[in-house]
């Protein structure tokens, strides 16, 4: 769960400097640097979340396996 998390926190950094650096060069005018932005973090936003959906239903998964088999184990 600790190495998520730093991912997690690496990922949220690289956007930040990201964003940022693409402010300072962008060639076109603020108006369209900010569309471009808002249309590229909310992108991010729904593949951060399609991902962490995936992986909590792999540990919801993981859990409910090993919870049935931990009472086949104690029936058994």
């Amino acid at each position: 769960m600790e190495s998520t998390g730093k991912i997690v926190a690496g990922v949220l950094a690289g956007v930040a400097v990201g964003a940022v650096l693409g402010l300072l060069f962008a060639p076109d005018k603020g108006s369209t640097t900010r569309q471009k932005l808002t249309d590229s973090v909310k992108g991010f936003g729904q593949e951060l979340a399609d991902q962490a959906e995936g992986f909590i239903s792999d540990k919801a998964g993981r859990v409910k396996n090993q919870a049935q088999n931990l009472a086949e184990k104690s029936f058994s």
